[in-house]
């Protein structure tokens, strides 16, 4: 695995990807989660007993910036054999969307847009938020000894 992470890694594009895949996750889903405010000033505020929460963002966003770019590496190794690729990608994009679930102020928006059924959707993201998070750190992590094995496979990259 840790061969897997050198060889993409090694190329300042896939690393810069991912740094900047971290620090825009982590920024939006904080503001989201409304742990982070902008409004009079940019301000922090860790409620008692979000910490487990503010664990889950820090997680998802650090999954998702070690797949996005193993993923976009395998396909350009891989330019010739699409359907080979959907796989992993879909589970990428499933996983990050997915840790994207807390609504915070957006989910007003939400509420006055869709009238009910908005309410009730924003009602099961509130509710179910840490679960929906854990689902999606589950499937970016499956995602990520896929997109390994098939590296190693495809690069044949010796253990």
């Amino acid at each position: 695995m840790i061969q897997t992470i050198r060889l993409v890694f090694s190329n300042l594009t896939y690393l810069v990807i991912s740094f900047a895949i971290f620090a825009f996750m982590l920024i939006v889903l904080l503001i989201l989660s409304e742990y982070v405010f902008l409004e009079p000033y940019v301000v922090s505020h860790l409620p008692p007993g979000t910490e487990f929460g503010l664990l889950l963002i820090v997680i998802l966003s650090a999954l998702s910036a070690l797949v996005i770019p193993m993923n976009l590496f395998r396909i350009s190794i891989l330019k010739s054999s699409k359907q080979k690729m959907s796989g992993s990608i879909l589970g990428s994009v499933v996983g990050s969307i997915a840790g994207a679930c807390s609504c915070g102020p957006v989910g007003f928006a939400v509420v006055s847009t869709f009238g009910s059924i908005g309410a009730t959707t924003t009602a099961f993201l509130t509710n179910y938020e840490a679960p929906i998070r854990l689902i999606a750190i589950v499937v970016l992590t499956v995602t990520y000894f896929t997109t390994v094995k098939s590296l190693k496979i495809e690069c044949k990259i010796n253990s």
